[in-house]
């Protein structure tokens, strides 16, 4: 049993090392790269247990949800590639179709009721 112990301990540290070899320096946290290396060899199993939790940078997971399917995407946001220009110009069109709207609406209010008539 004691050999077991320490066979699952050095599997951890062996695992743990790679790790923090292997990671990317922009991923690691606290502290540099060789500072986590120095502490996961001087502290073999607390060392491992602090890289794992807090020296090690996770990427974010989607939120799953087994009664709501459809959150597992991620929303996707609509991308606008009209310029200003052309955005302002919209809208300045917008306007002056609300405007006609209106002009037609206070016509067929003048007119008596609104019916077109033949």
């Amino acid at each position: 049993m004691p050999y077991l112990i320490g066979l699952v301990t050095f599997a951890f540290f062996v695992v743990t090392l790679v790790d923090v070899i292997l990671r990317d320096s922009a991923s690691v946290k606290h502290l540099p790269k060789m500072g986590w290396i120095l502490v996961v060899v001087l502290l073999p199993f607390i060392g491992g247990v602090l890289w794992w939790a807090v020296g090690r940078e996770y990427a974010p997971r989607p939120v799953r949800s087994a009664m709501f399917p459809d959150r597992m995407r991620a929303p996707v946001r609509p991308v606008d590639t009209r310029t200003t220009e052309q955005q302002l110009a919209d809208l300045e069109r917008e306007e002056r179709e609300a405007e006609l709207r209106a002009e037609i609406a206070r016509r067929r209010r003048e007119r008596g009721g609104g019916a077109p008539r033949e």
